[in-house]
Order: C-alpha cells, then structure tokens, then sequence
C-alpha cells in the first residue's frame, strides 16, 4: 500500500449520509461532532482523501475466487454457503451472494456519485490542482464503471444511476436496457483515461492509471460483445509501451514480484493495517491455522486443461499423457497454480490428498481438507502462513496477458486474424518460465477461437474470468453440469481411481445466466421487474 486510502474511512462514510441545511438565520451553526458539507468539500486535498476510499470497493480477493467457484474450474469445499446454493441450483431471491453484489456494487456507486456531485464545490487555487481535482474525478468515474460492468454480467439490466438520490426517487426505479449501460460504461472509462496520468511515482502506487481506464474498457467491451471497441482499447493499453509480460508465471503472484511490469491494477494492502485473509479461505487443511477454514478448491476441469509441454492436450493419444503420472511434463502453468499430490508445500509438507494413505491432507478426514484432491497453489505465501489471515500481499486486478488475450479474441471474433493476433497470445504462452509452444499462422477462425479460450482458462485460472467467460461464449450448461470430479490416483489395490466430490451434481438451466434481482429490492420499488426463472 503506497497511499492511504482507508485513513480517512470514517470521514467519507459520514459525508456520504450527512446532508446540511442551511438558512439565513444566527441560530444555524455548523456541528462539530461529524465531518459535513459546511466543513468539508474545501480543498483538493479533501478530494483526495475522499476519492482514496473509493478503492474498497474494488471486489475483494475472496470474490474472485468465489467467481471461479461458481464455475467448472473450482467448487465450494464442503458444507453449504453462498457459493454452493448457486451450485447446487437452489438459489432464491431472498438473499445470498447475490444480494452481496447487488448492495456492494450500488453502496459503491453511490459513493461515487457523492463524490462526483460534492467535488464541484471544491475551487481549484492552481493549475496543479486544477488536474488534481481532474485525475480524482477519473478514478471515481473509473470506479462506477467498473462496478456497473459486474452488475450487468450478473443481473442483466439494472438501474443507471448517474447521481445521488433520494429514498423516495430510489423507489421508483427501473432497470435500464444494458445497452444504453454499456454505452456509459464505454464514455465513462474512454473519458476517464484522458485524465488520468500514464504512471504514478512510488507514493501513489496502486492507483488507477490511463492503462487501467482503457485496460477496463477493453475487458467491458468484450463483455459485452463489442469486439472492435474491445481491440482498439487493448490496442491502445500495447501501444503505451509501458506494460510487459513479467518473466516468472511462479512468482507473479508473490510479494517479490508486487508492482511488477505486467501489474496494471492491483487492490493493495498492508499487513497488520489492512491486511486480506485470502490464504484461510483457500489455503491447504494441514497449513497450520487454516484448517476447516478453506472454502474453494479446484477441480478436475482446470487440472486436465493444462496441456502437455508438447502443446498437445491429454486426450491426444500422441501427448505422452501418463496416466500413472498425470502431473509430469505439462505445461509448468499448471505446477504454478494448483497444488498436486507430490508437490512440496511452502511448510515442507508433501502434499498427499489420497484418501487412506494418511496424508496430511487425506480427502477422507473429511471437512477441513479438500473434496477435491486439489488446492489453489496461486497468491499462497510461506510469509503468510502462520498468520494467513494478516496478509500485505497485493491482489492484481487487471495485468497486461490479459490485455493481450482480450486484444486477440476480439480480433478472433471479428475475423481479423493478421500477425499481431499470434503474437499477442504467443507473448503469453512463451513467458520464459512457462515457454509452451508457439502458435504458428494459417489457423481458421474456428481453431483460433479454440486456442485464445483455451489460453484464457489456464493462464487466468483463479482470477476472477471464468464464470463471465463460460456464460457469455453460452458453454455454461455444457460444462457446468453433472458430478464434480477431482485427482485421478492409484489405490492400494494398484487401481485407478478417480475422486467425485459425492455431496451434490453440479446443475446450471437457462435462467442462471443471470442471477436474481434481490428480493428486498422488488418489495421495495414495485417499479422493479425480476429475472426469468427466479
């Protein structure tokens, strides 16, 4: 953390409920018990304060892998939470993890229109603050588009709110076409980035950036299917010649690699200030304080996506693929992102899920292991792990491969397939430490649109993609159905076996490509219209 953005949490909470009025008369006094618009909203440096509370509303690290767990690649571990009802389909309206980010995402909204609304009053004295004031109106402007792009993906249309309003007015809502949403969310981060500078110094690391804005709106666009706004946007984050591929796919996800060149946003925090507690939640059961606490593990899917070395996947009878020996020779991604029997953990424990065999991850122990025979290897710090909930390490949010990756799909879709299109994914497959074979030229589009989702899946693995990418590429009820399955083993009869997580079969209808408008929300504004299905 190179800012203090959660200093003054207190102050800008209050400025957002705190209303004065004021009339021409010796009675009306300014209270000096709270922060107010009589007191506040003065100089750039209040703005500032204001706009650095902003950035809690960057989704969470726990987030991104509840996204992954609501996907093929991963599933809740044991029990049932937030997660699981979506997984199991029997999710309602009345509350849940949707209800989370509908309120998460509109508290933040709100915020920002706040912010945006009370800044006016603040007069510049300078040119300097002049752009000051310039560059904290884009980070809020960039902060509710990036909020609206996830309320579009999970509930379709939604009421766009451009500022603040009443309880009365918020009662009469109703949700707008995602188009017109859309559109604003495509001005909001094109106009943010030209007011926002190419790079901070290094007392205002983890701020959003140019390439952020545009970075945002190129994954927005691709969202929503607009492919050539969604590579001109990419192209325009390349073109600033400031990003790179960062060298080591093993360290990126580490503290020695935080700021690194391939980081364009990252949510930060500070160790025993504001710390995150992401290694409890997915951490291995025998890491010590962990425990029963871990709630995502990966599964089969994910695992068996990971080619062989050879760029072959292993179903190809000619990959070398072993089944006796299934984590040899694949590609390194894999060994970087999942823990897998054999491998030795950050606390010198070889990780040993099967169950019997009395490992200290033993499947069998039940709650407290993983059902999968998996663990998330990525953000996983041996510095964490004796207090894994008082974690420093930073979080990254939006890094260049993926700027690459949606700048070749988007090409992909429109069937411009030129040079740079191969280029962009080999850059990512041939980072040193992974070096997968490079893509050669003369592909359909078909056989393209193979690679670059196949290249997403395993190189974003965990970082909050795959749920928006199964729903919008309309695969989500071909993968996300039926019994989860976990490692394939070798019992002690010889045989192989293979886990199938026994508590419940995945299942995934039409209507869960959109998840449900919370139930508070249509008893409160009878404008409000539900999602099919719910």
């Amino acid at each position: 953390m190179y800012f203090k953005k959660y200093s003054i949490l207190l102050i800008t909470m209050a400025l957002c409920l705190v209303a004065v009025g004021c009339k021409d008369n010796l009675l009306q006094t300014v209270p000096n018990d709270r922060v107010s618009t009589a007191t506040y909203w003065k100089t750039t440096n209040d703005a500032k304060l204001a706009v650095n509370n902003l950035y809690n509303y960057l989704y969470n690290p726990v987030d991104l892998m509840n996204w992954a767990a609501v996907s093929d690649i991963a599933t809740g571990n044991g029990g049932f939470n937030a997660i699981t009802h979506y997984e199991h389909d029997i999710e309602t309206a009345d509350g849940g993890y949707g209800s989370f980010i509908w309120n998460h995402s509109y508290k933040g909204i709100r915020a920002c229109n706040e912010f945006l609304t009370h800044v006016q009053d603040i007069k510049p004295q300078s040119n300097g603050d002049q752009k000051k004031l310039a560059e904290y109106k884009a980070q809020a402007r960039f902060m509710r588009a990036y909020l609206y792009t996830y309320l579009i993906e999970f509930f379709g249309n939604v009421p766009l709110i451009k500022k603040p309003i009443s309880v009365k007015d918020a009662k009469k809502l109703t949700r707008t076409d995602k188009s017109k949403v859309w559109d604003f969310i495509s001005s909001e981060l094109q106009d943010a980035a030209g007011n926002l500078p190419i790079t901070y110094n290094n007392d205002n690391k983890g701020r959003i950036t140019k390439g952020a804005a545009l970075a945002m709106k190129a994954r927005a666009m691709l969202y929503a299917g607009r492919y050539s706004e969604a590579a001109k946007a990419a192209k325009a984050v390349m073109d600033l010649g400031i990003y790179s591929i960062y060298p080591s796919y093993k360290d990126l996800f580490s503290y020695k690699a935080e700021n690194n060149s391939e980081v364009i946003l990252d949510k930060e925090f500070i160790k025993d200030n504001e710390p995150q507690g992401l290694l409890g939640y997915i951490g291995p059961g025998s890491f010590p304080h962990v425990g029963s606490d871990q709630e995502v593990v990966p599964s089969a899917n994910i695992v068996n996506a990971y080619h062989m070395k050879s760029g072959l996947p292993i179903t190809d009878p000619s990959s070398g693929f072993d089944p006796k020996h299934p984590y040899q020779n694949r590609d390194p991604r894999l060994d970087y992102s999942i823990f897998v029997k054999g491998d030795t953990l950050p606390t010198g424990i070889v990780y040993d899920p099967r169950p019997g065999f009395g490992g200290a991850d033993d499947i069998s122990k039940g709650f407290g292991t993983t059902q999968t025979g998996f663990n998330i290897e990525k953000y996983v710090s041996k510095q964490d792990i004796q207090a894994p909930t008082n974690s420093g390490l930073n979080i990254i949010l939006i890094r260049y491969a993926e700027v690459l990756l949606t700048y070749a799909e988007a090409k992909i879709e429109m069937n411009d397939i030129d040079q740079s299109v191969y280029n962009a994914i080999n850059k990512v497959r041939q980072r040193p430490d992974v070096n997968m074979p490079s893509i050669q030229p003369s592909k359909t589009q078909g056989e393209m649109r193979k690679i670059v989702r196949h290249e997403r899946e395993v190189e974003l693995a965990f970082e909050g993609f795959r749920f928006f990418d199964i729903k919008r590429w309309g695969i989500a009820e071909k993968v996300m159905n039926g019994p989860i399955k976990g490692m394939t083993y070798t019992d002690k009869s010889g045989n192989m076996q293979t886990v199938v997580y026994s508590d419940f079969n995945r299942k995934f209808v039409k209507r869960d490509y959109l998840w449900p408008i919370p139930q508070k929300e249509l008893d409160l504004d009878p404008k409000m219209n539900q999602n099919p299905g719910w």
